[in-house]
């Protein structure tokens, strides 16, 4: 079954505004006992992103961990990784990246953030684009 692809786009500006929806979207997953690897190439990104889900929202606490290598165990439920997939990851991909993942196929879900700069808005319409051309129908959600 290939996965479902959704695009979460925020009005606000600047690279906190898309990772603080993107770590909404990680809490929400984990709440519902989802296994979540979050995706990015950009290893200062991803130790911003970490840094976020301790600080996001009052009282919430998601645990996670940073996959150490090919195949490694990650016992928690969000897994950070700048490109190596650790063991038993398959319900959502969450993708900081500026392009498609090429292990998208893999989970059941994807998703995709963008916020208002202009050229991340026009990355995420080329990822939009690829999707498509793979028989997928994006789904978008203005948050």
């Amino acid at each position: 079954m290939p996965p479902r692809i959704d695009f979460y786009v925020s009005e606000a500006a600047g690279a906190d505004a898309r990772l603080r929806l993107a770590c909404r979207v990680a809490e929400k997953a984990y709440l519902a006992r989802q296994s979540v690897v979050v995706l990015s190439a950009d290893a200062e990104a991803l130790r911003r992103f970490d840094e976020m889900l301790w600080t996001f929202g009052d009282g919430t606490f998601v645990p996670h961990d940073t996959v150490a290598g090919e195949g490694a165990a990650c016992e928690a439920p969000v897994a950070l990784t700048t490109g190596v997939l650790p063991a038993g990851y398959a319900d959502m991909l969450l993708n900081l990246g500026d392009a498609v993942p090429a292990c998208y196929e893999k989970f059941a879900r994807v998703a995709e953030f963008l916020d208002a700069r202009p050229e991340v808005r026009a990355a995420g319409r080329e990822r939009f684009k690829v999707y498509r051309g793979k028989a997928l129908d994006p789904q978008t959600h203005n948050v």
